[in-house]
């Protein structure tokens, strides 16, 4: 009876988008932070060259700068990625630029100069790391002033239901998503906060946690026809669990097929 609730609960405040919205994101490989490793440092311009070569979508990562640039950056400190320390949010997206990565030297992108070097060849996944501390409105502001215009598939994600919320309310033709890991939750206050999260967001997909597929949650969700896509996919076992229990991976390493990454239909 409360799993018939939640699923009616489910179609009501959370619909399943339009089939044709998000087809495309069952048809690529995505690579986790660009196809990085020793010569090409994550979320670097040459790990994103390295992708679309490959046939590879790509996932990035994107936070705030200070005078509100949305920067392409992982870490909330430049300290583990670059010669730098401190926090990303205390400098501005022109010092950001001047920054250079370990390991090849190449600058942090801004999101508009990353859109103009994909330039619509393969599709983005761009995940949005906020603070459950800050509000997200100067946050997703910078995303969506530096994807307008762009003409390339991409959507936006993130773990805060409160970034696919703002995006389904006013940028609604952008596909969003929400990133979900059950973090050992999977008792019934957990199995109530993913549904409430979910109910908030409005999600058109979900990004999962592959240390949790299967999961109950996300097959439910992905009968109605939500899309679920896993991360992160770091070996052959996780890519098989991945083509499981998901659409499509977000992977790395030896979790990116060497043999054709491109695919040709939901898994």
């Amino acid at each position: 009876m409360q799993s018939l609730l939640l699923n009616l609960i489910d179609r009501w405040r959370a619909p399943a988008p339009q089939a044709k919205r998000v087809a495309w994101m069952h048809e690529w490989v995505y690579a986790h932070r660009g196809l990085h490793g020793a010569a090409h440092p994550e979320n670097s311009p040459a790990a994103f060259a390295a992708a679309i070569v490959a046939g590879l979508g790509i996932e990035c990562d994107v936070q705030r700068s200070a005078d509100g640039r949305a920067m392409v950056f992982h870490d909330w400190e430049f300290d583990r990625l670059t010669g730098e320390s401190g926090p990303i949010f205390e400098r501005s997206g022109q010092e950001i630029e001047k920054i250079t990565l370990s390991g090849n030297g190449e600058p942090i992108p801004a999101l508009e100069k990353f859109l103009d070097l994909i330039g619509g060849q393969v599709p983005v996944l761009i995940e949005v790391k906020s603070r459950r501390d800050r509000g997200v409105l100067p946050l997703c502001l910078a995303v969506h002033r530096a994807l307008e215009g762009y003409r390339g598939r991409c959507a936006v994600m993130s773990f805060d239901p409160r970034v696919s919320r703002w995006f389904a309310v006013h940028s609604p033709n952008m596909v969003r998503g929400l990133v979900v890991t059950e973090e050992g939750a999977k008792n019934l206050i957990g199995r109530w906060r993913r549904h409430a999260f979910l109910w908030f967001a409005r999600p058109d997909f979900l990004a999962y946690d592959i240390r949790d597929l299967p999961s109950g949650f996300a097959a439910a969700q992905r009968r109605r026809g939500i899309p679920v896509l896993s991360w992160t996919v770091k070996s052959a076992q996780l890519r098989e669990r991945a083509a499981l229990h998901a659409d499509a991976p977000i992977a790395e390493g030896a979790g990116v097929e060497e043999t054709g990454t491109k695919r040709s239909g939901p898994a």
